[in-house]
């Protein structure tokens, strides 16, 4: 009988951890499935063969994406003529894009056309910017699983089987030991406050925001800051940055430190997290960990983002309860002193830490349903049986 073969494609830190705890129901559900495509390390530790690595896919914004096209374009050349059965064993039984809707998209489109079903991972944010995509997703794509519970009805309403199952990595974001041992462990003293650091997971996103992020937190007075270091960057892009920031500032240089593959440990131990926008807002708010986000691009891709995107907020927090939970500094407000003052009042206001804790805790409320991962998997293989 022949193998069952499911193609997937994550093109970012977070897509990979996503496509990781899939892959690993798929294959809880089905031990004789082979799982491929494009993918980092949580997806190939799941057991997904990546025939591309997520890092040559993540760039920040439209001005990088010139500098990266050669390598993005061949990547997804390759991946259509898979859809389409031009590789070794023929077309995927299954096509399962997640999130990463500008290079995705194209796929599913490929897909449709040949006659493979499409499982759309994380639903493209059409509500946020680009709402005319939707009718081109209801071509293409035969089912969508959603990460937010609004989200479902949004998709329904353009005639999209779409479901919300839970977030698949809203039950695994938890801390795996106590808050004190971890700050033993990163020799905070008592007394002495902590922040994390977490400057995203694409390069240029980190060397735009992990400077200034250093910057503000030199001027807080007795503060460690400590950077949470995804595990699929490359070696030395961190350090690096540090190395020659603290070269600038060696009077600051003690309090700062790196902390590897560690993000809930370091959140959980921490007195408040100054955050890129994206996954890790949510990962934080999750954790129950006081923050301020800011962000940074450049200025070609901030004057088309400002075009097309149509929230009034772009932290998850904010936009999952509807209203300013946490700070939010965009863009040129995103500046050292800025950052350094919205911590700092953090840090010295107890009633606002517990505030935003509440919050978040209504957030996890609404996220966590134990099981998403493996309802996620009974949904998609329905569509290769």
């Amino acid at each position: 009988m022949k193998r069952r073969r499911i193609l997937m494609v994550a093109g970012e830190a977070s897509g990979d951890a996503l496509g990781g705890a899939l892959a690993a129901s798929l294959l809880r559900a089905d031990p004789g499935l082979h799982l491929y495509g494009a993918g980092g390390a949580a997806m190939r530790e799941a057991g997904v063969e990546t025939i591309i690595d997520t890092a040559e896919l993540s760039v920040m914004g439209f001005s990088e994406l010139g500098r990266e096209i050669v390598r993005v374009v061949g990547a997804h050349r390759r991946l259509r003529r898979e859809l389409r059965g031009g590789g070794a064993d023929g077309a995927p039984d299954l096509f399962i894009p997640i999130d990463f809707p500008d290079f995705n998209l194209p796929l599913c489109k490929t897909a449709s056309r040949a006659g493979v079903p499409v499982f759309y991972y994380v639903s493209p944010q059409v509500w946020a910017w680009r709402q005319g995509r939707i009718d081109a997703i209801a071509k293409s794509v035969r089912r969508m699983l959603v990460l937010f519970p609004f989200e479902a009805d949004i998709y329904r309403s353009h005639g999209i089987d779409a479901h919300f199952v839970g977030h698949p990595l809203a039950e695994a974001v938890a801390p795996s030991r106590p808050r004190d041992e971890t700050r033993r462990e990163l020799g905070i003293a008592e007394g002495r406050r902590l922040v994390a650091l977490l400057p995203g997971s694409r390069r240029r996103e980190i060397e735009a925001m992990l400077p200034r992020m250093l910057d503000a937190t030199s001027g807080l007075g007795s503060v460690s800051a400590v950077i949470a270091e995804a595990p699929a960057l490359a070696s030395g892009l961190v350090s690096g940055i540090v190395d020659a920031w603290k070269a600038r500032n060696p009077a600051a240089a003690a309090h700062v430190a790196c902390r590897r593959g560690d993000t809930y440990n370091l959140l959980a131990a921490a007195d408040a997290a100054l955050v890129t926008s994206g996954t890790a807002t949510l990962e934080c708010a999750l954790v129950g960990c006081p923050m301020v986000v800011a962000y940074r691009m450049s200025a070609l891709s901030y004057s088309v983002a400002r075009r097309l995107v149509r929230v009034p907020f772009i932290a998850m927090p904010n936009l999952l309860l509807g209203r300013r939970v946490v700070c939010e500094l965009v863009q040129d407000e995103a500046e050292p002193q800025a950052m350094r003052e919205e911590l700092s009042r953090i840090l010295e206001d107890a009633p606002l830490r517990e505030r935003m804790r509440a919050d978040f805790a209504e957030i996890r409320a609404l996220l966590v349903r134990p099981g998403a991962a493996d309802r996620a998997a009974a949904l998609a293989l329905e569509l290769v049986a």
